[in-house]
């Protein structure tokens, strides 16, 4: 090539068209900024009400002229809760945000440029059109363009149409960005840069239609619900206090009962479990773009996986090889090798284009064709390396390259003054060429027999999705003779694209959580057969493309509940298709790859995946999930830590709830039936109790870790909502024995002045935690102490109410008076009532709803 030839643009007209069409980049359109995310978290109705309701309190005391700041605790106590609700889920959603923005600016790609006659390496977003780029093997073609000069270019656009194989270019031909050449060298000149090339069109068409987030609808309905359920409460609860006390009074009752009655905690116990599990996921490579998905995951029960890069690891390996008229294993082999064996892998290391190079971190590499780069491997494995035979005893006089139509290449070298060509290709393009067959050292005539023999060794790798490559040679005795003709046959190499080591046991974990996995892949469907196979992915059959669109939607899924579980061939639009069907039925599918062609389907996933060494930039941005090591088996891991979110959010929201429906039916309880010139509760009680139970404890029980059998547990159900009747039923018999309890406790010690009983029974409320956690943890058939930082939180909570209780003033503020040791005997004798009572109930609703969903 003659790249002093070209001028290229001068640095002034590059600039000038940089500013014009931007950098080559892709572009998120939706970037939340920092206050975006912060205003955020002040769109929860729990939170709109807890604002209300501290307002509420300011006023009422403000209308009453009290300037004791004493008075004005309830108003403080309520805002220091939601701005420190606010302020964690702020903190994981922009620590979350900035982790995914930063790993999208990890490793940006450099390139060779021609401008002003002189070859350039710059930063490829600042490439623009009409930049005439450098292209050699291994490089990553930074934007759309055309060929204008190529020499046995080659380039592999996997990440585009999802073949492992690399596509021939010359002159004239379309390249692509985030492809890369394989083997020759090129010169291209741009044309389209960042959005405007064909992955920056699929990216733009990803930023359109959202997958609606199961979970945050679930949260919003049970946030609405129990606002709905507060209003009705305190409209009641204020029209009987006004009554019975005062306007003012009546007033605070009802602010008293919104505090109870909405678990103001659950915002900040959501967002905190979320955060743990995606701090989890992060130490095991699996990235969260976003902290609900981590719920999401764990209802996961089909995933649709591409095959290349995937699966396999997009890298071909040889696994058999066939010589003296033996098929031999590639592990069965050891020791020296025979003559002809030796022969065999030297045609396929010498008669080779790979060369040794770098990556983009400067580590050393094999850069050229996958096939090639396979063969190579497999001679090295016997110790036959091309650079040293190059160096020592042989030299390349010239080379026949490759092509579609040949269907071969050749090289002519020089070893201890011989000529000899080396020829690989097509078995049966290779066979026409021989006359004369190698077995175990000997040469003997090639006859027809013997032709069909090996014809049928060849058609017996290729039944088996091997691809597979014949080799030759001769001496050349005079310079007339042609080079390709009267060769000597020695045998076949055998190759296929291996899967991922930890693939199969990931698979076979997969379908005993009841998930299903189904390939969907662009390759043959002999391949994907033979790789299914390898990694126990069971299918009664392969779908082709073509196949596939004569095929209803009807009996596409037809074909899927009977057992097909490869579709071959495909287009991105036939995943697209797949995957909705599955969405249609009620399924929660998550689909992975690293290629453009899975951009789409991905974006439309309930859980997209990408992978983050070889997943291409526009499919990390359509994900939901970035496996940092490219690791199959990390989806089970986080599969694993979505289900325990899941399970955690159910528990803590089963203790919320049932502790304050306890308190809204004891407050009701109190209203109606005690007549006292004031509240028992105040809203100080009520906040004390929300900060020690909703905030340490539930906090705590939100870091539960895994059931031990839960990846033998099917996936939950899409119709299954977090608030299930199973746990309807828990929240209000067990609210109401514990609101009995605490009621008839309180009746039995009003004796003892209305400041001892307030100690009584927020004491009271404080060791029922110890009571709701040993019932939850009877139901997962867990210990107590699994946990300990549930532990802890449990014996802190009740030290700081000992605390308030003993520690003057403190208590003078929470207008308590100091237990004697007839209230402990009450409090000591209603809790382990309520224990037994609670045990005995909650047995008898698992016995009715065994399912941990």
């Amino acid at each position: 090539m003659k790249k002093e030839a070209y001028k290229g643009l001068s640095e002034i007209e590059a600039k000038s068209l940089l500013s014009k069409y931007g950098p080559n980049a892709i572009i998120r359109k939706h970037k939340n900024s920092a206050l975006k995310i912060l205003l955020n978290q002040f769109t929860s109705p729990l939170i709109i009400i807890l604002l209300g309701a501290s307002i509420v309190s300011f006023l009422v005391n403000y209308l009453q002229h009290i300037s004791d700041f004493q008075e004005y605790i309830d108003t403080i106590l309520i805002l220091v809760i939601v701005f420190l609700s606010a302020l964690a889920g702020f903190a994981q959603d922009y620590k979350a945000a900035k982790a995914v923005e930063a790993l999208q600016k990890m490793a940006v790609p450099r390139a060779v440029v021609i401008r002003d006659h002189i070859q350039k390496v710059i930063d490829s977003t600042l490439i623009v059109p009409g930049d005439i780029v450098v292209l050699n093997s291994g490089d990553i073609i930074p934007a759309d363009g055309k060929i204008l000069e190529a020499t046995h270019l080659q380039v592999n656009e996997s990440s585009l149409t999802g073949e492992s194989e690399a596509v021939g270019k010359t002159a004239g031909d379309e390249v692509y960005m985030n492809t890369f050449v394989n083997n020759g060298k090129a010169l291209m000149q741009v044309e389209k840069t960042g959005m405007r090339t064909k992955m920056g069109k699929i990216a733009a068409g990803l930023q359109q239609d959202e997958t609606p987030d199961f979970f945050k609808q679930e949260i919003a309905e049970v946030s609405r619900k129990l606002m709905y359920i507060s209003l009705v409460i305190i409209v009641i609860t204020f029209v009987v206090g006004y009554f019975k006390y005062d306007l003012f009074t009546s007033l605070m009752l009802a602010i008293t009962l919104a505090v109870a009655a909405i678990p103001e905690g659950l915002p900040a116990v959501v967002t905190l479990t979320l955060a743990i599990a995606s701090k989890k996921m992060m130490k095991q490579n699996a990235l969260l773009r976003k902290l609900s998905v981590a719920e999401v995951l764990g209802s996961v029960n089909v995933i649709c996986t591409d095959k290349t890069g995937t699966l396999t690891q997009n890298k071909m390996s040889v696994t058999r090889f066939y010589c003296n008229n033996i098929d031999t294993s590639m592990k069965e082999v050891s020791g020296k090798l025979d003559k002809t064996t030796e022969m065999l892998f030297k045609i396929g290391a010498v008669c080779n284009d790979t060369k040794i190079g770098t990556d983009e971190n400067g580590n050393q590499k094999i850069l050229g064709e996958q096939s090639e780069i396979a063969l190579r491997k497999s001679a090295e494995q016997f110790g036959i390396i091309k650079e040293d035979l190059l160096d020592t005893s042989i030299d390349i006089i010239d080379e026949i390259p490759f092509s579609s139509e040949r269907k071969r290449m050749s090289v002519i070298v020089k070893e201890n003054n011989t000529q000899y060509v080396y020829t690989k290709g097509a078995p049966e393009v290779i066979l026409d060429l021989c006359s004369f067959v190698e077995v175990n050292g000997e040469i003997s005539p090639l006859d027809d027999a013997l032709k069909i023999q090996i014809l049928e060794q060849n058609k017996k790798y290729a039944s088996n999705a091997l691809r597979v490559m014949g080799f030759a040679y001769k001496e050349l005795k005079n310079k007339d003779e042609k080079p390709e003709e009267n060769l000597v046959f020695v045998g076949l190499q055998a190759m296929i694209d291996p899967p991922r080591e930890e693939v199969k046991p990931a698979i076979e974990k997969a379908h005993r959580a009841g998930i299903q996995t189904i390939m969907i892949t662009g390759d043959n469907p002999v391949t994907a057969q033979a790789i299914a196979n390898e990694i126990s992915l069971h299918s009664t059959g392969v779908i082709t493309g073509p196949e596939l669109d004569k095929l209803n939607d009807k009996l596409l899924f037809n074909k899927i509940e009977s057992g097909i579980r490869i579709f071959a061939r495909t287009t991105p639009f036939h995943k697209e298709r797949i995957l909705s069907l599955m969405q249609d039925h009620g399924n929660i599918v998550a689909m992975t790859g690293d290629g453009v062609n899975d951009a789409l389907a991905i974006h439309k996933a309930n859980v997209g995946i990408a992978m983050g060494i070889r997943g291409t930039e526009v499919t990390k941005q359509a994900a939901d999930m970035i496996l940092l090591d490219d690791n199959y088996a990390t989806i089970i891991n986080a599969i694993r830590e979505g289900r325990t979110v899941f399970i955690n959010i159910r528990k803590f929201i089963d203790y919320l709830l049932t502790c304050n429906i306890a308190e809204v039916l004891l407050v009701l309880l109190l209203t109606f039936f005690v007549n006292l010139s004031e509240p028992v509760l105040l809203p100080i009680h009520l906040l004390w109790l929300n900060l020690l139970t909703d905030g340490l404890v539930a906090l705590a029980l939100g870091t539960d870790p895994p059931l031990k059998d839960i990846m033998n547990l099917p996936p939950r159900k899409i119709d299954n909502p977090l608030i299930n009747n199973k746990l309807v039923y828990k929240i209000f018999l067990l609210g109401s024995l514990m609101s009995i309890v605490l009621f008839g406790t309180l009746l039995l010690t009003l004796q003892f002045g209305l400041h001892q009983v307030r100690a009584i029974l927020v004491t009271m409320v404080i060791l029922y935690e110890f009571v709701r956690i040993t019932v939850i943890k009877y139901e997962y058939k867990e210990s107590i102490f699994s946990n300990k930082y549930l532990v802890q939180a449990l014996l802190v909570s009740f030290v700081m109410q000992l605390i308030v209780i003993y520690a003057k003033p403190i208590s003078d503020i929470f207008s308590f008076e100091t237990l004697t040791l007839y209230s402990w005997f009450y409090i000591i004798g209603g809790t382990l009532i309520g224990l037994i009572f609670s045990l005995l109930i909650s047995k008898q609703i698992v016995k009715k709803y065994p399912e941990i969903y």
